[in-house]
C-alpha cells in the first residue's frame, strides 16, 4: 500500500477472488447491499462481480467522499471509476466523537478493526449514519453510463474486501483520516478526564411551584417561552438493585433472574432515549416490535450467565442446544435470522423464481467442475452434496450459510444478496474448522 497517511490510501490491486465471497464481515456486507438495493440493473451487477472476481479492479485511491479505480474490461479498455459517498460534516463528526469518547469500548473495536453492531447503533442514535444506505453510493464512469455499471459495481465488490480488513478505510471515506480520527478522540478522552462530572438529576434543590392548569397553559401556548432544552443523556444505564437479601425469596421467584430484566429494561431504554432524541428521529418508522420469542431470544444473546440462560431456554421451550443455536442465528441477523434457522417458509413463485435464477447464474463464470451440487432440502433450502453445508433462502430474498454441526444445521454467517457469497462463507467456516 502507498499513498499519503493523512488524506489519500492507495490499496494496491487485490488478486483475483474465485471461489469466496466479496465481503466476510457484517459491515462489508452492509455496504454491499446499499449498492445492490441502489444499482437498477442487476446485469450490471452481475457483470461487476464478475470483473472483481477475474481482477479486473487496479489499485484503489480512498480519499474522503470518493473512491477511485481503473477498470479493464475484458478487451483490455480501461475506465476510470468512481464511487462517491458523501463526507460527514463538522457537527456530525462532533457528535461521534463525543459518542465515542463516552464508550471506551467502541475505541477499543476500532484500533482492533473491528466495527461491532453496537457502535454503528449508537452512532446512529446521535444522529451519525456511518454505513451507506440505498441511493448513499453514487457512480461515476468514463464509460459515460448514468447509473451503477459493470465497472463501478467491481469498484465498490472490491472495496468491501478492503472494508473487511479495515474499517478506517470508510471512516476515510466519511472524511476523517484514522490519525487525526485518533488524535481527536486522545484530545477529547484527555478533556473530558479533567472536567469535573456534570450535576446530575436530583442533585440541585426542587423548587415548588403551583403549576397552571392545563387549558390555561394551551390557550396561552403562543405567550409562553419556548421549552427548556432536553435534560442530558446519562453516560449509562443506573445499576440494578441488588436483590440478594438476607430475606428468603419467595416460592418460584429468582433474584438473578429478576435483576439481569432490570438491567436489560434499563439498557433498552436508555437506547430507545437516545434515539428519540437525534436527530432526524420523526423521519423514521419504528422498528418492528418483537415477539416474545424473539425477545427471549435477544436478551439470551446478551449473555446473561448459565442460571438465567437455563431459564430462558425453559421459558422458550427449547433445550440449552436449541437456545444456543437461536443465539448465533440472532447475532447473525436478529429476527430475520432467527426466522430462518427455525422456519423453512413456501416461497410464493415470484420469490421462487428470482431465487432459481440466482442459483443458475451465481456460478456461471465458472467451470463444471468447480460448480456446487446442490440439492434440494426443503422448500427454501439447498444441500451441498458431498459437503456439510447449506444455503437457506430468507423472506427477503437474500441468503443464509449454514454447516452441519453434530447432526444438526447451524448458522455460519451473515445474509448476503449473491448465494455464491454465502456458499463461501459457509465453505470457509468449515475448511477453517476442518
Amino acid at each position: 500500500m502507498s499513498g499519503s497517511p493523512d488524506m489519500e490510501r492507495t490499496f494496491d490491486a487485490l488478486p483475483p477472488a474465485r471461489g469466496r465471497g466479496f465481503a466476510q464481515t457484517w459491515w462489508g456486507q452492509t455496504w454491499l447491499k446499499a449498492l445492490e438495493d441502489t444499482a437498477l440493473d442487476g446485469d450490471q451487477l452481475k457483470r461487476g462481480r464478475r470483473h472483481a472476481r477475474e481482477g479486473a479492479v487496479g489499485a484503489v485511491s480512498v480519499r474522503p467522499g470518493r473512491i477511485t479505480a481503473v477498470v479493464r474490461d475484458r478487451d483490455g479498455t480501461g475506465y476510470r471509476s468512481d464511487v462517491l459517498l458523501q463526507e460527514l460534516d463538522e457537527e456530525e463528526w462532533d457528535r461521534f466523537l463525543d459518542m465515542a469518547v463516552d464508550r471506551a469500548g467502541h475505541i477499543a473495536a476500532l484500533l482492533d478493526r473491528e466495527m461491532p453492531p453496537h457502535l454503528v447503533e449508537d452512532a446512529a442514535a446521535a444522529g451519525v449514519e456511518l454505513l451507506p444506505g440505498i441511493g448513499d453510493l453514487e457512480p461515476e464512469c468514463t464509460c459515460e453510463a448514468w447509473d451503477h455499471c459493470p465497472h463501478t459495481a467491481a469498484l465498490c465488490y472490491q472495496v468491501a474486501r478492503l472494508l473487511d480488513q479495515d474499517p478506517f478505510v470508510l471512516l476515510l471515506m466519511r472524511g476523517r483520516a484514522e490519525r487525526r480520527l485518533l488524535d481527536e478522540l486522545q484530545a477529547r478522552s484527555v478533556a473530558r478526564a479533567s472536567t469535573p462530572s456534570p450535576r446530575k438529576p436530583g442533585d440541585a434543590e426542587v423548587r415548588d411551584s403551583p403549576g397552571v392548569r392545563a387549558d390555561e397553559a394551551f390557550a396561552a401556548r403562543d405567550m409562553l417561552p419556548p421549552l427548556p432544552p432536553p435534560p442530558p443523556l446519562p453516560e449509562e444505564p443506573g445499576p440494578a438493585p441488588a436483590l440478594d437479601t438476607e430475606t428468603p425469596p419467595a416460592p418460584g421467584v429468582d433474584p438473578s433472574a429478576l435483576e439481569f430484566l432490570v438491567e436489560d429494561a434499563a439498557a433498552r431504554a436508555l437506547l430507545l432515549l437516545m434515539r428519540a432524541l437525534a436527530p432526524g428521529h420523526e423521519e423514521h418508522p419504528p422498528p418492528p416490535a418483537l415477539t416474545p420469542d424473539q425477545d427471549a431470544v435477544r436478551m439470551a444473546a446478551s449473555s446473561p450467565g448459565p442460571v438465567v440462560a437455563g431459564r430462558i431456554a425453559a421459558g422458550t421451550g427449547r433445550g440449552r442446544a436449541e437456545l444456543d443455536l437461536a443465539v448465533r442465528a440472532w447475532r447473525h441477523g436478529g429476527a430475520a435470522g432467527l426466522h430462518v434457522l427455525e422456519e423453512d417458509f413456501a416461497p410464493d413463485p415470484a420469490l421462487a423464481a428470482r431465487a432459481a435464477t440466482a442459483l443458475d447464474e451465481a456460478w456461471a463464470e465458472t467451470d463444471a467442475s468447480g460448480r456446487p451440487r446442490l440439492r434440494a432440502a426443503g422448500a427454501a433450502r439447498w444441500t451441498v452434496v458431498g459437503a456439510q453445508v447449506q444455503l437457506r433462502l430468507g423472506p427477503d430474498g437474500r441468503w443464509w450459510p449454514y454447516r452441519r454441526e453434530r447432526s444438526v444445521w447451524a448458522p455460519a454467517g451473515p445474509a448476503s444478496a449473491d448465494p455464491a457469497s454465502a456458499l463461501a462463507l459457509a465453505l470457509g467456516e468449515r475448511a477453517a474448522e476442518d
